[in-house]
């Protein structure tokens, strides 16, 4: 029987770069991820077009709650221009008037909390995780399979990764998710992180983390588990 992960944790060196990082934690398990969902469909189109009228006149990268996120890759040493975060991304093809199609419902959810808010949120399939699932630097075993592909990329060294075992699930911390726990229809245990930093956007990383939680309960019937890691808490059982 395949192990499936029940903690996530965040490596001492993580907190060594960003003391003041923080992650909203979100499980959810039993669900049918292919059924439609209509009011789900609703809420995604409303926030895109909600976060279209937001970004009037400016750039993505301008918006306040993604330049934290930028500045922070700065720090990191990763290019944001050349390797935007995930929730730059997504909010450029807003800005441009390109809305983001469907993928499935749990994706889309995720999605649009994530531009309601203006943060990176992940979503992992539980089932294919190899080992509890952790953001750490890289190791030399690691391998990352991009979305559409079938071999790996070679991974920098000490890149910041979130990993399950040696399967690297989102490179450059919040870039790029890989095809390793990639949310299909057929997902039903699915781990969704949110990445934040305490004292820029803490308590809208929660609020965040809480609405995606509630919205999971009303739309598929079932209780999530919910949790909170930063230096002080570097671990979450579930």
């Amino acid at each position: 029987m395949r192990p499936t992960m029940n903690q996530f944790q965040v490596a001492p060196e993580i907190f060594e770069k960003m003391p003041n990082a923080c992650f909203g934690v979100v499980v959810i398990r039993g669900i049918d991820n292919q059924k439609a969902y209509p009011a789900i469909s609703d809420f995604y189109q409303k926030i895109q077009e909600e976060l279209f009228e937001k970004l009037a006149g400016r750039k993505a990268k301008e918006y306040p709650p993604i330049t934290p996120y930028r500045e922070a890759f700065q720090k990191l040493e990763i290019n944001p221009n050349k390797f935007p975060p995930s929730i730059e991304a997504l909010s450029s093809r807003i800005e441009k008037g390109k809305w983001i199609p469907s993928i499935n419902p749990i994706v889309d959810l995720g999605n649009a909390i994530s531009l309601k808010y203006g943060i990176p949120l992940g979503a992992h399939d539980l089932d294919s995780a190899t080992a509890p699932l952790e953001v750490r630097l890289s190791h030399p075993d690691d391998q990352f399979v991009p979305f559409g592909a079938t071999s790996p990329e070679t991974i920098d060294s000490g890149e910041i990764l979130y990993v399950s075992g040696h399967q690297v699930k989102t490179r450059r911390w919040i870039w790029r998710q890989s095809e390793f726990g990639k949310i299909t229809t057929h997902s039903t245990n699915i781990f969704f992180p949110l990445d934040g930093f305490e004292d820029i956007n803490g308590s809208d990383t929660k609020e965040a983390r809480d609405e995606l939680a509630t919205l999971l309960e009303h739309h598929f019937e079932v209780k999530p588990f919910v949790g909170w890691v930063n230096k002080e808490n570097p671990t979450c059982p579930f």
